[in-house]
């Protein structure tokens, strides 16, 4: 095996049996460690490929781990278990299915799919949804869920509101999944968590076949992760893992960065090896990378250096406002040096808001360019409407998938009509397809829907049978032209991009090799292991940096990517960090994290941008330059200001003092200017309000009316730039000016006569009027 190493690196990949920590910087070559070792371990140590598993985060890093593993080998390991974790959990509960309630042939619900489940819960535990978030409610679930906790032990520990909420929906949902042979994505790390700890027979038997256990971005474990790795490696220790602290930012989704921290502790004797040596960036982006993050208490030391040339100075441009940003960064693509296309330049902001000025500047300039984290092909609604057919045929009791299906396209069943078939089905003990085959004999089901509910049972019926001769593509052919899709949509506004959709589904089909599948057996059928493989896609696995345009995307999504020049934007108090992390110090360092990603994205060029003014909560208010910037070094930047009849930025003074401040544990929140929504002193003042420059806000619809062209002195509304959303909806956090924090129960209304229902710290709840009330989110 000959492969190019520096000293840390071969170090790592030559390392014998036990613990390693493998501490790897931004750029430090991260991956050719794991495949190197994981190819010396096969070639030079003679370990056999199902002796190994690694784990790494995406499909698409697996998926390059495989390749680069066969390529070093000259062919590939049959047998060497490489994935996602939840690839490697629904692997594992597929192969251990007879311990199972479920069995082997379950379903993955999707996001949609699962919160179809939950609304669908909240109804059965007699929870309004209209006062109760369901995405709230299924984000509590998701948490305990990673963090291992029962519906049970939830419940004996929820103790405010939304806490108890969530208890009463927690077990109404997991009934809702057991009867639909389903599990949701937190499934299958849990299940699999508890399989392994649960069952000795079954933990001590993959502890055992497991010799050596790699473990990709470390850093982004959580509680359920960790488990699942610690129960297979814990008796052999021989565990690899390798991450960088620096870049852990995913605690808002359960990732611990105390995973990594604490290896030491939980693997005693462990050697650590850190990867310093960046192949990446210039010497002037590592400086400003380098110094920012070493005012983070939570980390290992490290620091990174290159043997680069030192490049151009890191460029932190001031401008008027996020229209002259956009249209100021479309000006630096279009005078890009010769030999530089629009696929080398990268747009990361903080929030998704961020992206429409870009677009729109792009647009008019004409410049092609791709929004990554957008809405995925297998979650786009009539891509879910025909999986939701094929799910049926192959899961007869998935209750999601049935009344997906059975709902479009329209034939007659109502909601009315649904209602009756489950009570039908839950009095009789059989599912609904099953209730569906005998609709006419149920008692209360109106014999039209009666009707259409047999002809669709028989339809799916067919497709079952079909399914188990026929390949995937010929099955979603017949699904089409037997359920009359196209025609539906041939119906719809936008049928024809959706039409296209589904043709894109069938090519994908077309190309579906079975033996792709990993523990695939003889007795599935090609539709089962097809649907299988969707459920675990993810948005990252179809990004190809090889396609022409500039990519605009949010800096969670950027990382473990990397492009020639980089526009850091929006960097500003209350944005990036946000403000609800100023009051932490742990949220801090995890936007200081976030910061630190979005710097060593850059190869020669970086370009940090903020604004002097942003629409927030619903007005133009002044934006101060963010801490982030005070902590850069000044050798390696050049500070500009663009911004007409603004301040300069002001360096090393009262903004470092306040970085200072925050360091140590305090913080302040971005200034805002006086009054709050809709406030008329303001409006008549031509000041930002509901009624200037003619724009208003539909809460209902979460939209915007965009505002006529103001004059001069006016300001022109656009609510969908605003910083940090203030979500009016139950189940969210808010701070008022008076009473401070606060749960909002329910919201009634529209527009300027927007009610919420609050219940604040002090116990009393209190009606306000939304556009008055000066509400922030918490």
């Amino acid at each position: 095996m000959k492969l190019a190493l520096n000293a840390e690196q071969r170090h790592a990949v030559e390392y014998g049996a036990g613990p390693l920590l493998v501490l790897a910087g931004a750029g430090s070559g991260k991956t050719r460690v794991l495949t190197a070792r994981v190819a010396r371990l096969l070639q030079e140590e003679g370990e056999r490929p199902e002796r190994i598993l690694a784990v790494t985060f995406t499909n698409k890093a697996a998926g390059v781990m495989r390749d680069r593993i066969a390529d070093l080998l000259g062919e590939e390991p049959r047998g060497l278990w490489v994935g996602t974790f939840h690839s490697i959990a629904a692997r594992l509960l597929r192969r251990e299915g007879d311990r199972l309630q479920r069995g082997a042939n379950f379903t993955i619900y999707a996001e949609d799919d699962s919160l179809r489940a939950i609304k669908r819960a909240m109804e059965e535990a007699d929870l309004d949804t209209q006062r109760w978030s369901p995405n709230l409610i299924r984000a509590r679930i998701s948490d305990a869920k990673n963090a291992l906790v029962s519906a049970d032990e939830y419940a004996a520990s929820a103790f405010d509101l939304a806490a108890k909420a969530t208890a009463r929906v927690y077990p109404a949902y997991e009934r809702i999944l057991a009867r639909s042979n389903a599990y949701d994505f937190d499934d299958l790390l849990a299940n699999a968590a508890r399989l392994l700890e649960g069952v000795p027979e079954v933990g001590d038997r993959y502890a055992s076949r497991f010799r050596h256990v790699l473990v990709d971005e470390y850093q982004d474990t959580n509680h359920a992760q960790y488990r699942i790795v610690k129960r297979l490696a814990v008796e052999h220790g021989n565990i690899c893992v390798v991450g960088d602290d620096d870049q852990s930012i995913y605690g808002w989704r359960g990732a611990d960065i105390r995973n990594i921290l604490d290896f030491e502790r939980d693997f005693p004797g462990a050697e650590v090896v850190r990867l310093e040596e960046n192949y990446r960036s210039t010497p002037a982006i590592l400086e400003v990378a380098n110094e920012v993050i070493s005012n983070n208490r939570d980390r290992k030391d490290k620091r990174l250096r290159t043997r680069r040339p030192a490049g151009e100075p890191v460029q932190v441009v001031q401008l008027p406002d996020e229209r002259a940003e956009a249209s100021w960064i479309v000006e630096q693509i279009q005078g890009a040096e010769i030999g530089r296309g629009p696929q080398d330049h990268v747009v990361l902001y903080r929030t998704n808001a961020q992206s429409r000025p870009f677009e729109d500047a792009l647009r008019r300039a004409r410049i092609a360019y791709r929004i990554v984290g957008g809405v995925r092909f297998y979650e786009r609604r009539e891509i879910k409407d025909v999986l939701a057919y094929l799910q049926l045929a192959v899961n007869p009791a998935d209750e999601a998938a049935f009344a997906r299906a059975v709902s479009w396209p329209r034939r007659g069943v109502g909601g009315v009509t649904l209602d009756r078939l489950r009570r039908a089905a839950a009095e009789r003990s059989v599912n609904l397809l099953d209730a569906a085959e005998i609709a006419r004999d149920l008692d209360g089901v109106p014999p039209g829907g009666a009707r259409s509910l047999e002809d669709f049972a028989a339809g799916i019926s067919a497709l079952s049978e079909l399914a188990c001769e026929a390949t995937t593509e010929e099955v979603i052919r017949e699904c089409i032209r037997s359920f009359g899709i196209v025609a539906a949509l041939e119906l719809e506004e936008d049928g024809a991009d959706r039409i296209a959709n589904v043709t894109e589904l069938l090519a994908a089909a077309s190309s579906f090799d079975r033996t792709d599948v990993e523990d695939a057996t003889a007795e599935a059928t090609d539709l089962e292991l097809y649907l299988q493989s969707a459920a675990l896609h993810a948005d990252i696995d179809d990004y190809d940096d090889r396609e022409p345009g500039v990519t605009l995307m949010t800096l969670h999504n950027a990382k473990g990517l990397e492009f020639p020049v980089v526009y850091l934007v929006g960097v500003e108090e209350g944005l990036f960090p946000l403000a609800r992390a100023m009051e932490s110090r742990e949220e801090l360092e995890e936007e200081r994290r976030l910061f630190y990603v979005g710097v060593t994205r850059a190869e020669d060029r970086l370009f940090v941008t903020h604004a002097n003014r942003r629409w927030r909560y619903g007005s133009e208010v002044r934006a101060e330059p963010s801490s982030f910037l005070a902590e850069m070094p000044e050798g390696p930047v050049e500070h500009r200001s663009l911004a007409v009849g603004g301040g300069r930025y002001r360096g090393a003074g009262t903004s470092r003092a306040r970085a200072a401040g925050r360091r140590a544990g305090g913080g302040t929140r971005a200034p805002r200017e006086s009054g709050s929504f809709g406030d008329p002193k303001r409006a008549s003042s031509g000041g930002a309000g509901w009624s200037s420059g003619g724009a208003s806000f539909d809460w209902h619809r979460g939209g915007r009316r965009q505002a006529e062209p103001a004059g001069e002195g006016k300001l022109r509304y656009d609510y969908s730039d605003s910083q940090e959303d203030l979500r009016l909806e139950s189940g969210a956090r808010v701070v008022h000016p008076r009473f401070g924090d606060g749960l909002i129960l329910s919201v009634s209304g529209e527009g300027r006569l927007t009610r919420a229902e609050i219940e604040f710290e002090d116990g009393i709840r209190r009606k306000v009027m939304v556009a008055h009330a000066g509400l922030r989110p918490a």
